[in-house]
């Protein structure tokens, strides 16, 4: 399936994603939860960052994300751990899973099947399964929304959050037209020139994603900063014209005051040396309508992209060479 197909079916996906939670069938965790550590990478880390910021407002425990081989010492039996493997088979998320497994954590596992799947069976862990067959970075609604319910299943956050993401859903449907021409008006700017993406922290995950896209479906090199932090340190780093660079800034009215005088700043230093500056602002009431509404407009950009650049955005080949490389080791 071409992937514009798969970026124009991200509201239904969403959807059918709030039914897969609703019906997942999870048990409660023999010991009180006191931290979560979220397992995945690519496509399927990418919603543990997204959940880990949106809930940061009302989580009761730290949420953690794990994108390598290993998992932090503290994990232990209070540790409720989610495996995020979409396809089953992502070696760094399964020597996670074997290690909390050793470390007699809470397991839950979030996948489409292959090996994950196979061990959740064996050794009756909680699993929810997605639907299979499609690249992993096209999949984010469903890992996104089983994230969320696993926490409010746990009672680590409320109710509230998935009756959001049900107006976010409705949201992207009303505006995706006006979303498929900000998306051709922006990826027309980013042709080619090298993205530098900026966000403050609550939308940091966002940048993560649409960082991600770009390198994915658009083939390009960029990079992400975040607002107040980059003001202690990058900032520094302007001091050269480049036309070559654009920057994309993702903005909110409703951001914290002193954030947004800082992008302010940033953009009269930052207009010194490059005149590409986008300004991408939010749209929706709650924290997750915006973030689903940045990712939505994200993807359909980096597709965009691709059709400009002339390659297609579902191929990564390197990424599959790289893969059958390790598994001769």
């Amino acid at each position: 399936m071409r992937m514009k197909n798969l970026v124009a079916g991200f509201s239904k996906q969403l959807k059918e994603a709030i039914e897969i939670g609703k019906k997942a069938k999870l048990t409660r965790p023999k010991e009180e939860i006191t931290n979560v550590l979220i397992c995945g990478l690519g496509g399927s880390g990418i919603g543990g960052n997204t959940v880990s910021e949106l809930v940061a407002g009302e989580a009761i425990v730290p949420i953690n994300v794990s994108k390598g081989y290993f998992i932090p010492a503290y994990v232990n039996e209070r540790t409720l751990v989610i495996i995020s493997s979409y396809s089953g088979n992502t070696e760094e998320t399964l020597q996670c899973l074997d290690l909390a497994t050793k470390k007699k954590a809470k397991i839950v596992c979030i996948t489409s099947g292959g090996k994950v799947a196979d061990i959740a069976n064996a050794q009756h862990l909680d699993l929810i399964l997605v639907p299979g067959g499609m690249p992993p970075r096209s999949c984010l609604g469903y890992s996104l929304t089983q994230l969320l319910f696993i926490l409010q299943f746990n009672g680590l956050i409320g109710k509230a959050i998935i009756e959001q993401l049900g107006k976010a859903i409705d949201l992207i449907d009303s505006e995706e037209e006006n979303i498929r021409k900000e998306s051709l008006r922006i990826s027309a700017l980013l042709l080619g020139k090298l993205p530098v993406i900026y966000s403050t922290t609550y939308f940091e995950a966002v940048s993560i994603r649409f960082r991600q896209q770009l390198n994915e479906n658009s083939k390009v090199l960029c990079w992400h900063q975040v607002i107040p932090e980059m003001n202690h340190n990058e900032l520094v780093g302007w001091r050269e014209k480049n036309e070559q660079i654009a920057v994309i800034l993702f903005r909110d009215k409703e951001e914290y005051e002193r954030n947004n005088v800082r992008i302010e700043i940033n953009k009269s230093v930052i207009s010194k040396y490059t005149p590409h500056i986008i300004e991408i602002w939010s749209k929706g009431t709650s924290l997750i309508e915006k973030a689903i509404y940045f990712i939505h407009l994200g993807d359909w950009i980096s597709v965009d992209l691709a059709d400009k650049r002339g390659y297609d955005a579902s191929e990564i080949n390197v990424i599959n060479d790289l893969k059958s490389e390790l598994s001769k080791l």
